[in-house]
């Protein structure tokens, strides 16, 4: 069976007005190892994610990055995305995962296993002023983390930070500006790797759209030689831009 993605007509737009889709589910399709649903075993998201991450380029950050997926790949393998949030849910109150708000689209979600995510922060804060009170986010916050912002009130009172700590989180990347007296949680030095994924996803794209009919074999995609813009797996993409649903 050869699985074809063509560009689509949608209402939203994501990146840029040049590429837009309808909304559609993706058919069936079992994908290096990962168990879709629908065929035989159980869904399971964790393991899907450990064979996303393995896609994930390490050493294009100097290995300074947790492996970060995102949420919307794992649609591109699992059509039960109700199976899948709920395990996500249940990963995420375990301590086992955390999610984060990416910036560059209100429906782009990152995951990152928190073993992964401390130890790349705490890498980066060796020898930094901000070490102590990013130290203490870590024992204190993380472990229960499972929003997406905190507000200063939940900060001051229920954390016990005080304002000039706040402050060091936002220095160290652990936190970012979300609006006046909130903050996202972030991924340190993550801004390359937003970058890198939108310019990326629109290079993949481009190469779809000038097949003919705008049309391609997945296969014959996953082969082919992509320009500097495309700085992961193409295979990176192909989930991001299936799971977004950029492309049919």
């Amino acid at each position: 069976m050869f699985s074809c993605l063509s560009v689509m007509n949608r209402k939203r737009a994501l990146i840029s007005d040049t590429f837009k889709v309808n909304k559609r589910r993706v058919g069936n399709e079992k994908q290096f190892g990962a168990v879709n649903n629908g065929e035989a075993g159980p869904l399971d998201v964790k393991a899907t994610l450990q064979d996303l991450m393995t896609l994930f380029p390490r050493k294009l950050f100097n290995d300074a990055l947790p492996q970060i997926v995102l949420k919307h790949q794992l649609y591109s393998i699992h059509n039960d995305r109700t199976q899948v949030d709920r395990q996500l849910s249940d990963l995420r109150e375990q301590g086992e995962l955390l999610m984060f708000q990416l910036g560059f689209d209100a429906e782009a979600f990152g995951l990152v296993f928190a073993a992964d995510y401390k130890a790349k922060v705490l890498a980066g804060e060796e020898g930094r002023g901000t070490r102590g009170t990013v130290d203490k986010f870590l024992e204190k916050v993380l472990p229960s983390c499972n929003d997406l912002s905190f507000n200063k009130d939940k900060m001051l009172k229920e954390f016990l930070f005080t304002d000039s700590e706040i402050t060091q989180l936002v220095k160290s990347g652990v936190l970012t500006v979300r609006d006046a007296g909130s903050w996202w949680l972030s991924i340190p030095n993550s801004g390359r790797f937003t970058k890198y994924l939108i310019q990326g996803r629109k290079a993949v794209l481009g190469m779809v759209k000038k097949s003919k009919y705008n049309e391609v074999l997945k296969a014959e995609l996953e082969e082919r030689q992509t320009n500097s813009q495309v700085k992961f797996q193409i295979k990176y993409h192909i989930h991001d831009i299936i799971g977004a649903e950029l492309v049919e």
